[in-house]
């Protein structure tokens, strides 16, 4: 069981690290006529891309933007999806777009990252236009204008795709209240939203199902992380004290490996703010020792 750390403001922040991985990342820019429609599209898109384990691709909003920051001068926002590769991720854009946005009313879609890699986003969905479709540069970039039945969809042909982006920053948050413990993880995951380039992909930014490598069923790939779970603290070799009732993860994607520090840092800020009022004991990060991850973000000297 982990026991060395720094205590502060009440909180023991384990010594240990959270190990995670290089991944592909790509964005988007989706505009609307207004900030709801906008904000619906990109829930919409972005929903059941929580991990590539079994969603194919790793989705969550940026940040919203105002009229001023997009290319139309609508309002808008900014979404991130992350993969194993950018051929990976290029089926899970042209799904999602045309599924998700292409059907949204009055939306358009636009690039939201330069990088080295360029990946297809309306260059396979004008098809849907049936030869009535229509393009067009401005600045050097392309554009297609499908007709849809409330007008126009606009898409830019392509988006950026950057190859060392960072998927699996993570904390857990350790308590003796489970209520307490999500009210923190809250507003974890609401400092880490002021942060630009991440996301947190799971329900909420936070996902109480933290899995280890392998099973003894065959054909999973992952499993109940036993160590962290409270009610196996008699049946396994527990991490965790005996006062500890609830753990919940907080998992981080970002398109840089500074960002998603800046992220956990901020992170682990709110949680030293105001977690032991809330029950929260402890502060750990999931690693595979340090193995199978390129990066690597100890908790220490993230505080």
């Amino acid at each position: 069981m982990q026991t060395t750390g720094t205590t502060i403001n009440g909180v023991l922040i384990d010594d240990t690290f959270a190990e995670a991985f290089g991944m592909s990342g790509t964005g988007l820019i989706i505009t609307a006529d207004s900030e709801k429609w906008a904000l619906q599209c990109a829930v919409t898109l972005t929903g059941f891309g929580t991990s590539v384990i079994g969603c194919g691709a790793e989705c969550g909003i940026d940040r919203l933007l105002s009229p001023d920051e997009t290319p139309d001068g609508r309002p808008g926002v900014r979404v991130l999806m992350f993969g194993f590769s950018p051929d990976a991720l290029i089926p899970q854009v042209a799904n999602r777009v045309g599924q998700c946005v292409l059907t949204s009313p009055g939306s358009a879609c636009y690039a939201a990252v330069d990088g080295p890699v360029a990946i297809p986003l309306g260059t396979t969905l004008r098809q849907f236009g049936d030869g009535f479709q229509t393009s067009r540069r401005v600045a050097g970039k392309r554009y297609w204008r499908v007709p849809v039945m409330d007008g126009e969809f606009v898409c830019q042909d392509k988006t950026g795709c950057v190859t060392d982006a960072v998927g699996g920053g993570n904390l857990l948050l350790l308590g003796h209240d489970r209520k307490g413990c999500l009210e923190v993880a809250e507003s974890t995951v609401a400092a880490i939203g002021l942060v630009n380039d991440v996301i947190t992909p799971f329900p909420g930014g936070i996902v109480r199902s933290g899995s280890k490598v392998g099973s003894k069923y065959a054909g999973m790939f992952a499993s109940a992380n036993d160590a962290f779970a409270p009610t196996l603290k008699g049946a396994t070799k527990s991490e965790l004290h005996a006062e500890t009732a609830c753990v919940l993860e907080i998992v981080i994607d970002g398109l840089t490996s500074k960002s998603v520090a800046d992220a956990m840092r901020a992170g682990l800020k709110a949680i030293i703010a105001g977690g032991a009022a809330k029950g929260v004991t402890r502060v750990s990060a999931g690693n595979y020792g340090g193995k199978l991850g390129q990066h690597h973000y100890h908790l220490r000297e993230l505080v």
